[in-house]
């Protein structure tokens, strides 16, 4: 039995998004995998350019998301995959208040040009396209509690996949181009004076690395992930807010499990953790989700209904 017919994907939450596409599975021709995620990370402790340092006015910051996904199967070896997320955000100390609302829409196409068996291993490789926008008027310029970034983005990943028996292993690496994005504010100060609302947001670059145990029932991961700023970002400023612009890197470890369920084998449960390791301008988070999938056979249900 191939691989892309493992039913559904496994999450492996970035920042506040759920990049549900980054793993070597393919939704199987006339499939609809759709679910719901929820997921919890907080920090207490935070890095001001490499220095990393608490907030007693912030204390504890928290995000908390519930995310609708879904990835339907165009063909065995194309895939549009969504995901929405409703996020609220929260301080445990100090005066701001947190905030909440629809984050940022995202559509990802996924493409598999080649997979090859030779003798027990298989080899694929993955061609990924994305593109995210804001679906409510949130604010950017109020970190750490914004919901998000605002900007437009496009992303191309490249991934290659390798299992032998049971045992995997994934990499993949993609480029975030980022839009430009405006503010209530008609300056700025970065490492110099802005005389306009317009931010210029800094591109960044993914790279992904997963290990461990794929069947047909469970599938087990070890995650590592890299998100780093590309040049156009600057550091926090010393006792200063995080701006939007600003360079954003973390180096993430993380497990990632998956169960079919054998009685109902369209049902799948999912969960999993990471931890930033290391970073730069951002939390030191932990971040602990769960969820349930469901696979729809849309062309077994139209052929039931002709009946």
């Amino acid at each position: 039995m191939k691989k892309f017919y493992l039913s559904c994907l496994l999450l492996a939450p970035l920042f506040i998004n759920a990049q549900t596409e980054i793993d070597g599975i393919m939704m199987s021709k006339n499939n609809f995998c759709f679910g719901a995620v929820y997921q919890h990370s907080s920090w207490d402790e935070y890095w001001e350019g490499t220095f990393k340092r608490e907030n007693l006015n912030l204390g504890t910051v928290s995000t908390k998301s519930i995310t609708l996904n879904g990835n339907y199967g165009v063909s065995d070896n194309l895939n549009i995959i969504f995901s929405l997320p409703y996020v609220e955000t929260k301080a445990s100390a100090g005066t701001m208040e947190g905030q909440k609302g629809l984050q940022d829409l995202s559509l990802t196409i996924k493409y598999m040009p080649f997979e090859k068996t030779i003798g027990k291993a298989t080899y694929s490789l993955y061609v990924l396209g994305g593109l995210s926008a804001p679906v409510s008027d949130y604010s950017a310029d109020y970190l750490p509690l914004s919901l998000g970034l605002r900007s437009k983005t496009a992303s191309l990943r490249l991934m290659g996949d390798y299992q032998r028996g049971r045992f995997f292993t994934t990499l993949s690496g993609a480029y975030v181009k980022r839009a430009n994005i405006t503010i209530d504010r008609d300056s700025y100060y970065t490492d110099e004076i802005h005389y306009t609302n317009e931010v210029d947001m800094p591109d960044a670059i993914s790279v992904n690395y997963r290990i461990g145990y794929r069947s047909n029932r469970l599938i087990a991961e070890a995650v590592l992930d890299n998100w780093v700023t590309q040049s156009g970002g600057f550091d926090i400023t010393k006792n200063n807010m995080p701006f939007p612009s600003n360079t954003m890197n973390a180096l993430k470890v993380g497990v990632n499990t998956k169960y079919t369920l054998r009685k109902i084998p369209a049902l799948s449960i999912i969960g999993g953790c990471n931890f930033v390791t290391q970073g730069r301008n951002v939390g030191q988070s932990n971040t602990f989700y769960g969820g349930l999938f469901y696979i729809l056979n849309l062309k077994k249900t139209v052929q039931e209904n002709e009946k």
